[in-house]
């Protein structure tokens, strides 16, 4: 079973930049569809951006394209999320999750996702 543990989260200032890493257990990373969400006290999870087992598909929630970027790297067993121009409405814990390849390219929704990390803080100050 994959085992998730997300990093790079932190305080940051409006217009700044992250980068989120999240590192993944087990031998088969590459066989895995990545994503990554976010949540807010009180607010629904929200899906953020999602990215295929070759790396070659992606995609990203309207609220953050241009501005966030997901890319993996299966020689490390790591997924990123590059995180810039950043907005106080980007404050939120934000989630990785991985679900085994089943003939998709992504997920986009939290409930077809499988394994998740315990999260990491973001904070956007205006």
């Amino acid at each position: 079973q994959v085992q998730l543990v997300e990093s790079g989260g932190g305080l940051v200032q409006a217009g700044g930049s992250l980068r989120l890493s999240c590192a993944a257990s087990g031998r088969t990373f590459s066989s895995y569809i990545m994503g990554w969400f976010r949540q807010a006290p009180g607010k629904e999870r929200e899906f953020v951006a999602t990215i295929n087992w070759s790396g070659r598909s992606t995609f990203h929630a309207d609220s953050v394209k241009g501005r966030f970027t997901i890319s993996r790297d299966n020689a490390k067993n790591t997924v990123y999320l590059q995180m810039n121009s950043l907005k106080p409405e980007d404050t939120a814990v934000y989630y990785c999750a991985a679900v085994p390849y089943t003939g998709r390219n992504y997920y986009t929704s939290a409930s077809e996702y499988s394994y998740w990390g315990q999260g990491t803080q973001v904070t956007v100050s205006s």
